[in-house]
C-alpha cells in the first residue's frame, strides 16, 4: 500500500518523496500512483511520502531524514550536496523546465514533464494573442463611456500577417498548429529544423533566426531555457533589444516560457519607442526575486524595473501589455497530466532497476 502523509523520518524510509506536492497534483499523483500499483507497475511494498514543503524546508523540520535515491522536486527546492554525493541519484522535476537542474545533468539521472503542459500553454498564447491584436485594454476603457467613433483600429489577424514561434517542440508544435488554425501566416526558428522536419513532415516551415526577424508581425517564444554557454541551444538574452529592433514596426511579442530569454528592459524600452504595440508575459527574469519586488518601490536592476513598470502599466490597463504568473500550467487537465506524467517516469526507472529513466537530459 503506499503511504501518502507526513511521517517522523527516525521510524520509516521511503521509496520515493515527492517534494512541493499540493493541491490537485498532490491529488493526480496519490491517484497515478494507486493505478500504477494495480497494474504491477511498481512494486506491491512501494511507499511514498507526499509532502507540500520544499526540499530545504522538510530537512530543516526532519533533519534525519535519508532521502531516497528517487524524488520529485518542483523548482523552489534545493538539493543538499550530502545528498548529491555517492551513489548516482535519481531526480524528477515536476515542471516543464529544467534549467534549475541542468547544471546536474552529468552526474545524476534528470527528467522533467515535456507533456503535461503542451495544450495549457498553446492556448495561453493564444489568450495574450487575441488580447493584444484586440487592443483589449483600450477597448475596456472605451466602454467606461462607449465611446464607439474614438477607438483605436485594432490587429486583425489573418493570412496577411506573420507569426513566428521560436522553439518549435511539442509546446511550440501546438502553438503552430493553433495559430495556423486561427488563419495565421506561421514559421518556426529552432535549431533542430531538419530532425524536426522529418518528425513533423511537410506541414511546417522553418526560417533562420536572421530571416525570421525581418518577416515577422509576431513572436512567440517558445523555447525552454539553456543556461549551459557551452550547449548550442543557450539562449539567456536571446531576445535583445538589438536583434528585436529589426523587427517591423507594430511587433507583437508573447513569452511563455522563461523571462531570461527575453530581457524586460528591451522589451519595454521598445514598447515606449513604438516597434512594438503589444506585449503578452507569462513568465519574468528571475521571477522568484521578482515577485518580492513587484509591489515595492524598492530600488532594483533595469530588468525588474522594466517588468514592474510592464505589470502595473497592465494591471492600470493603461498599455497593451497583457502579464499573468504563469496560468498556463494551471488548466484543470494540466494538473491531471503533469502528476500522471511524472509517475510515468517513476514506472520507467523502476523497470530500468533505477538506473535511469527512459528520457532524460540532456534531451538534445
Amino acid at each position: 500500500m503506499s503511504v501518502f502523509q507526513e511521517h517522523d523520518a527516525r521510524a520509516t524510509d521511503y521509496d520515493l518523496i515527492h517534494f512541493e506536492a499540493l493541491g490537485p497534483e498532490a491529488d493526480h499523483l496519490r491517484e497515478a500512483t494507486s493505478i500504477a500499483m494495480e497494474r504491477g507497475e511498481l512494486p506491491p511494498t512501494h511507499t511514498s511520502l507526499m509532502t507540500p514543503r520544499s526540499v530545504q524546508d522538510y530537512l530543516e523540520e526532519h533533519p534525519e531524514t535519508r532521502l531516497p535515491k528517487l524524488i520529485t522536486i518542483k523548482t523552489h527546492s534545493v538539493l543538499p550536496a550530502n545528498y548529491l554525493a555517492g551513489a548516482k541519484k535519481s531526480v524528477i522535476t515536476r515542471s516543464a523546465g529544467y534549467d534549475h537542474l541542468e547544471h546536474l545533468a552529468a552526474t545524476v539521472n534528470l527528467a522533467s514533464l515535456r507533456e503535461y503542459c503542451v495544450t495549457a500553454v498553446a492556448q495561453t498564447v493564444m489568450k495574450l494573442l487575441y488580447a493584444a491584436a484586440g487592443e483589449l485594454n483600450h477597448y475596456t476603457h472605451q466602454t467606461a463611456t462607449f465611446d464607439r467613433k474614438n477607438s483605436r483600429a485594432f490587429v486583425e489577424l489573418g493570412p496577411h500577417k506573420s507569426l513566428t514561434v521560436y522553439g518549435v517542440g511539442k509546446i511550440g508544435k501546438r502553438v503552430y498548429e493553433l495559430a495556423a488554425a486561427n488563419g495565421l501566416s506561421v514559421q518556426g526558428v529552432d535549431l533542430r529544423q531538419d530532425s524536426l522536419q522529418n518528425v513533423y513532415g511537410e506541414g511546417f516551415t522553418f526560417v533562420s533566426k536572421d530571416e525570421a526577424i525581418m518577416s515577422s508581425d509576431i513572436i512567440v517564444n517558445a523555447m525552454n531555457l539553456t543556461k549551459n554557454q557551452a550547449s548550442p541551444f543557450y539562449n539567456v538574452g536571446y531576445f535583445t533589444k538589438e536583434y528585436l529592433a529589426q523587427a517591423r514596426d507594430g511587433l507583437i511579442f508573447i513569452n511563455v516560457t522563461r523571462g531570461e530569454i527575453a530581457p524586460e528592459a528591451g522589451l519595454w524600452d521598445l514598447y515606449r519607442a513604438g516597434k512594438i504595440m503589444g506585449l503578452g508575459l507569462d513568465v519574468f527574469s528571475s521571477e522568484a526575486e521578482f515577485a518580492t519586488l513587484v509591489s515595492s518601490d524598492e530600488e532594483v536592476g533595469d530588468d525588474h524595473a522594466a517588468a514592474r513598470h510592464m505589470v502595473r502599466k497592465a494591471l492600470d490597463r493603461s498599455a497593451n501589455i497583457y502579464v499573468q504568473p504563469h496560468q498556463g500550467f494551471n488548466s484543470d487537465l494540466a494538473a491531471r497530466t503533469k502528476a500522471f506524467e511524472a509517475i510515468k517516469h517513476v514506472v520507467a526507472w523502476h523497470r530500468n532497476q533505477g538506473t535511469c529513466f527512459d528520457e532524460q537530459l540532456p534531451y538534445y
